[in-house]
């Protein structure tokens, strides 16, 4: 029999769709701040081409920003991390209802992307209150997995490329934390 025991913290990631990031954005990152805590790094805008499915309800053209927050969160944090964007997203939508942005709350392990999302599908876990958790990539023998529903836009070289570095520093986090656990306890006196 297996012992249930907490798995380590992830690194928390959200993507911003908006075809109005510069005029949204000082909201965006507040906002975001004011949930998860700062973020360690904002990549770069990129333009979204790999779908128009957003297009009627933000506009176009869309872009996409990335951003990787500091500090690390619990696994079962993720259908909080969602219910929290679903409310910013709510509150920065037009006066006729329509949204501005498009936030994609994930956490990021050594071993797997996993995205946050409103909608059913064969392959995603629910988590309660309306939120499921999608198994979005994997990675295994030193690369990132794409799986057979990962979205296009997830599986673009550019995006491993940012899921990788968010990875590189997940990594150094964990290793940090654990090397302050280690410091923090008392040794034993040598002679002792």
């Amino acid at each position: 029999m297996s012992q249930p025991h907490e798995p380590l913290p992830a690194k928390r990631v959200c993507s911003v769709l908006s075809a109005a990031l510069p005029e949204v954005w000082p909201q965006v990152v507040s906002g975001l701040a004011a949930c998860f805590g700062p973020a360690e790094i904002v990549y770069p805008e990129r333009p979204f081409t790999h779908t128009a499915h957003y297009d009627a309800e933000l506009g176009a053209p869309i872009s996409r920003r990335v951003l990787a927050f500091t500090d690390l969160a619990a696994q079962g944090s993720l259908g909080r991390d969602k219910a929290a964007t679903n409310a910013l997203e709510n509150a920065l939508r037009l006066p006729d209802g329509r949204r501005r942005v498009n936030l994609d709350p994930g956490l990021l392990t050594q071993e797997r992307f996993v995205l946050a999302t409103g909608k059913n599908f064969t392959h995603r876990i629910y988590l309660g209150d309306g939120i499921f958790a999608d198994l979005t990539l994997v990675f295994q023998a030193g690369s990132w997995q794409t799986l057979p529903w990962t979205f296009p836009d997830y599986a673009s070289p550019d995006m491993l490329e940012i899921l990788t570095d968010i990875r590189r520093r997940y990594r150094r986090d964990l290793r940090e934390a654990a090397s302050a656990i280690i410091s923090s306890k008392e040794r034993p006196c040598p002679k002792a």
